[in-house]
């Protein structure tokens, strides 16, 4: 009777296996005896368990995985945003908002924009020569002699006696 039993727990613990979509788990592991299958059962289960698991992990891996991508996606798109703008600056535009409506047009050159719509850009400042007095003595230099060569010899560490 104990065999009948034994049989009919194999049974049970195969059909289990079945349910869960493990046939090969069952063939992998050895025939246990009737005191033994608790064990087993148990084994199995943490088996189980550890491979949804893996699984559920797998999963998330997959989820940061695509959130990441978008992630970079994004900053790529801003970067490359960034970098237009700045262009347009570099080359003076007015309104950022409007060179970009229209730079599509030009294939992205800003150049080329620059060219055919030179409304949108500012002229270049011209160069502004330094001019006028302010009325105040030149700070470095001064108008007598005497008091440049007393300054220098004081600088040079001469006697004021010391003539050559």
């Amino acid at each position: 009777m104990a065999s009948d039993n034994h049989g009919a727990e194999t049974q049970e613990v195969e059909k289990t296996a079945q349910d869960n979509g493990l046939e090969e788990a069952t063939q992998e592991q050895p025939q246990v005896s009737g005191k033994d299958w608790e064990k087993a059962i148990a084994e199995r289960d943490g088996r189980i368990a550890e491979l949804e698991q893996q699984v559920a992990e797998a999963a998330k891996n997959a989820e940061t995985a695509e959130l990441l991508r978008n992630e970079i996606a994004e900053l790529k798109a801003q970067g490359e945003s960034d970098r237009i703008d700045f262009k347009l600056q570099l080359a003076g535009v007015r309104n950022v908002k409007a060179a970009r409506a229209v730079l599509a047009d030009h294939g992205g050159d800003v150049d080329a924009l620059k060219e055919a719509e030179p409304w949108l850009f500012e002229e270049p400042p011209s160069p502004k020569k330094a001019s006028g007095k302010t009325g105040l003595p030149n700070a470095g230099t001064s108008t007598d002699e005497g008091k440049t060569l007393k300054r220098w010899r004081k600088l040079a560490g001469l006697d004021e006696t010391d003539d050559e």
